[in-house]
């Protein structure tokens, strides 16, 4: 992160005067600061942290992934209950233009195997500092270090807001005559974004939205089973318990196998409101649980579920290349002197984790009935009973709901004042779509901003 340079210049202690001030250095912020600038409009963005994009250069260090090229109507859709909230915008500023605009900034896109886009070199650093470039040459003016602590008391006249920073030489004040909020959730607090809007805009009258996990790993409750009882028999009885259980796999299993992948798998999950998800492709163990990508493109399925009645079930096919018939009759094909775990290896190229999930949750006697066996294998059953905490998520639902927002993403109750990226209640898995929704709810955002001053012109 140390590539992208932070803003040399020191806090004024005087209210700087622009025309929209952008609350908030990500994706969302620096695009609506953009949209002010071609709007031939002042822009000032201020943010805690010392260096713009500290979330959004973590997101890039494996590889960024900028956006998707799955049809629109596809990609609309991975916005569940907020799509159509989403799609005026997502349809104006979507995968399509946000190529051509990472393209204009010499970062040349391509389309992976799966499908995401990339920029050409991986990485969000050039990318960054190519937009930083651009957005000063056009007027734009970065404070670092100023974190937001709300309105001054008080109004500074003819509708212009003064907002108060916190800053390393004391409270700075600055006035403007539109603000853009471009907070984030609650995930990652150590890069900026901590929900410490959340009451500054509770206290104008705006109701938010419980913030939640979301692309995020799941807990299994902790069982130590009896001796003769096998862990699917006991986890039976534990979810039907009222108090919250202790989480975690067995010693064993979680010394032995936590931070390892099950590779080419299948996940399947329907809630208690026939909601059904099914998908191949991978995860890993933690010490405590779950979590990785396929473990993601669920995860609000499971929160929800879990929200609802305490836990939730998820299937899962360790082998879904293999029919139910193949594996039943491998399973039950003689093994002579072979060990069980020997036997699975040859048979069915079954081992190390996969294997050893079985016996966690089977127990000996359940790995003892071919019967039951085949069955798990095809559909082994894991409860989870907690999403992990928000600020170990990817991302957060919840936030400003869109109910609290007009067509242009202003405020109803503090008119002047709008919103963008993840601080507004929307969710969507990994790959891009998260991504694509702040740039593009930024962009609202600020050319919502630029219209409210325009029009007051006039």
């Amino acid at each position: 992160m140390s590539s992208v340079p932070a803003d040399s210049s020191d806090p004024s202690p005087r209210a700087p005067h622009c025309d929209v001030a952008i609350v908030g250095a990500g994706p969302a912020g620096l695009m609506a600061a953009e949209a002010v600038a071609a709007a031939g409009l002042r822009a000032h963005v201020f943010d805690a942290m010392p260096s713009v994009g500290r979330k959004f250069l973590l997101a890039g260090k494996g590889g960024l992934n900028l956006t998707h090229s799955e049809p629109l109507e596809q990609f609309l859709s991975r916005y569940g209950a907020r799509q159509a909230q989403l799609a005026p915008w997502l349809r104006a500023f979507g995968p399509e233009q946000l190529r051509a605009w990472a393209d204009a900034l010499g970062a040349q896109t391509f389309v992976g195997t799966s499908g995401r886009v990339f920029p050409r070199d991986m990485k969000a650093a050039p990318l960054l500092r190519a937009w930083l470039h651009r957005l000063r040459g056009q007027g734009v003016q970065l404070h670092m270090r100023h974190r937001w602590l709300g309105w001054a008391d008080g109004a500074a006249g003819d509708g212009v807001q003064r907002l108060r920073f916190a800053t390393p030489a004391g409270v700075a004040l600055a006035d403007a005559r539109a603000v853009v909020l471009a907070l984030g959730g609650a995930s990652w607090p150590r890069l900026g974004s901590d929900a410490a809007w959340v009451p500054l805009l509770e206290q104008r009258g705006v109701a938010i939205a419980p913030l939640r996990s979301a692309n995020c790993g799941f807990d299994v409750p902790r069982v130590d089973a009896p001796a003769g009882e096998t862990r699917r028999d006991f986890l039976r009885e534990l979810v039907g318990r009222g108090p919250t259980p202790a989480v975690g796999w067995t010693p064993f299993f979680a010394e032995r196998f936590a931070g390892q992948p099950f590779k080419s798998v299948a996940l399947s999950f329907t809630d208690s409101q026939g909601r059904r998800f099914e998908r191949r492709g991978e995860f890993v163990a933690t010490a405590t649980g779950v979590e990785g990508s396929l473990v993601y493109a669920v995860s609000s399925l499971l929160r929800d579920e879990i929200a609802a009645h305490g836990h939730a079930t998820f299937h899962l096919d360790l082998l879904p290349d293999h029919t139910p018939g193949r594996v039943l009759a491998e399973v039950r094909h003689p093994r002579g002197s072979r060990s069980l775990p020997s036997h699975l290896k040859g048979r069915l190229g079954l081992d190390g984790i996969k294997t050893a999930i079985l016996y966690e949750q089977l127990g000996k006697a359940g790995m003892a009935d071919p019967a039951a066996l085949a069955r798990a294998i095809k559909a082994l059953p894991i409860t989870v009973v907690a999403a992990r905490p928000l600020q170990e998520t990817i991302s957060t639902a919840g936030g400003v709901p869109f109910e609290a927002l007009d067509a242009h993403l202003m405020l109803r109750a503090v008119p002047g004042v709008f919103c963008a990226g993840e601080m507004l209640d929307w969710e969507a898995p990994t790959g891009g779509y998260l991504l694509t929704a702040c740039w593009a709810t930024g962009r609202a955002a600020g050319e919502g901003a630029a219209h409210l001053l325009q029009n007051l012109v006039r």
